[in-house]
């Protein structure tokens, strides 16, 4: 007999989603038919501050996936899309109507939370909402944005071997953003800023050398 999706309970009764920790999110978010798509509509309902987050992890998922020039092409333009929310200020996130029919199915979303449990359970050991100023702040979420914005630029593009690298910088954000902490935040900008510096400009350096190459070829072709 399938058990009905329950919230999350602590010792005092259940909690709401706006304060259930990363796991008991995804635990409730893989209730359920496991081959029916979680719609990324569905992921910030009622999460409140903590939607961008929520959004961000989920949208971050086919980073991972194994196959070059997929999962980027799909988590990078979907972390742009958030990540200029957040550079705007706004209070919620907003997904054109055919992105937010969409998402991840159930399946995936246990494989993922099975994959990430170790990590996480040594994480929530460490993490908890402080700093809120790093988080709140109008000047703090504008360099969230920008930075969550250039790396998922950096992860649309085809540079080999990075999709799990910015992968990870983007759940670093998103886990900042879900557990309400700001000290979390400050490292992922510290580190979110060394990636674009270093993968900028090799990605640019790459970007020369193409061309480059491309100009020997069209003048070598126009000469013969």
């Amino acid at each position: 007999m399938k058990r009905s999706a329950e919230p999350p309970h602590d010792a005092h009764g259940p909690r709401p989603l706006s304060e259930a920790g990363t796991r008991a999110l995804l635990d409730a978010f893989a209730v359920g038919d496991p081959d029916a798509p979680l719609r990324l509509g569905d992921v910030f309902a009622g999460l409140g501050k903590r939607s961008f987050g929520m959004l961000l992890f989920v949208a971050t998922l086919p980073a991972f996936i194994p196959i070059p020039g997929v999962g980027g092409a799909i988590s990078g333009p979907l972390a742009l899309l958030i990540g200029a929310q957040l550079l705007i200020g706004l209070r919620k996130p907003w997904l054109p109507a055919f992105i937010a029919r969409r998402g991840p199915t159930r399946h995936s979303m246990v494989r993922f939370r099975d994959l990430l449990s170790p990590w996480l359970s040594r994480l929530e050991r460490v993490v908890r909402p402080r700093a809120a100023f790093l988080l709140d702040r109008r000047l703090a979420s504008a360099v969230t944005g920008v930075l969550v914005m250039l790396l998922g630029l950096l992860l649309s593009l085809p540079i080999p071997f990075t999709n799990y690298l910015f992968g990870v910088l983007l759940l670093m954000f998103a886990l900042a953003l879900l557990e309400r902490d700001g000290y979390l935040m400050g490292v992922a900008w510290l580190a979110g800023i060394t990636a674009v510096a270093v993968f900028g400009v090799l990605s640019g350096s790459l970007a020369a050398m193409a061309a480059e190459g491309l100009q020997m070829l069209g003048v070598g072709a126009a000469t013969e």
